[in-house]
């Protein structure tokens, strides 16, 4: 809105320079692009990072699978995190020595992280694994796929009005340098004259 206003009000000023109508058109350029485009590439970015993301989904779904595990073991837990903010996973994940046959039959043993807070042997739990056996973590859901598409979405367009805002600014900044070196031209050669009573007559 300040692009148009900007530009309304140099259309007819008879202090009007050249340079101030080409600002005040690269401003509504801007803003244009940033009202029109800049959502544009925000829905086209979501959308083709949706269809990457919905792709992996179905390739994790298919490759990644879960099976039930038998507690052998419960190793012995690391000193505590004071920290808060893993607290609650912490809390709700032991370390264990467990036992577990692999889609393909094989009989696996290992240490894993099981979601049980007070593991006993002989206790089963879920754990995801690849056709062989070998662990991996959860696939990916369709509603994490979507949620990530669509900050992808907002960052391209936010990278993308960025991208604008600052293309307008460095041509202003330029557009001034170019200003200000006229000036000190035209002073140049007024200056040495200026004040002097009956100059150039």
């Amino acid at each position: 809105m300040r692009a148009i206003a900007g530009f309304w009000r140099w259309r007819h000023n008879p202090l009007r320079r050249r340079t101030d109508l080409v600002e005040a058109w690269v401003a509504l350029a801007a803003a244009l692009l940033i009202a029109v485009a800049v959502p544009v590439v925000g829905v086209v970015i979501g959308d083709l990072s949706r269809h990457a993301l919905l792709q992996s989904v179905k390739e994790q779904q298919r490759e990644r699978h879960r099976i039930s595990a038998t507690v052998v073991k419960v190793v012995a837990q690391p000193r505590l995190d004071p920290d808060p903010e893993t607290a609650p996973d912490r809390d709700s994940q032991s370390r264990v020595i467990a036992e577990w046959t692999a889609p393909d039959g094989t009989a696996h043993r290992g240490t894993v992280m099981a979601d049980l807070k007070e593991p006993h042997a002989g206790d089963r739990f879920a754990l995801w694994t690849d056709a062989h056996g070998a662990v991996v973590g959860r696939p990916l859901d369709t509603t994490t796929a979507t949620t990530h598409a669509v900050l992808a979405g907002f960052g391209a367009a936010a990278a993308a009005a960025a991208l604008v805002e600052g293309g307008r600014r460095l041509i202003v900044w330029r557009m001034v340098l170019r200003r200000y070196a006229r000036w000190d031209r035209a002073w140049e050669k007024t200056g040495p004259d200026w004040g002097r009573t009956g100059t150039g007559s």
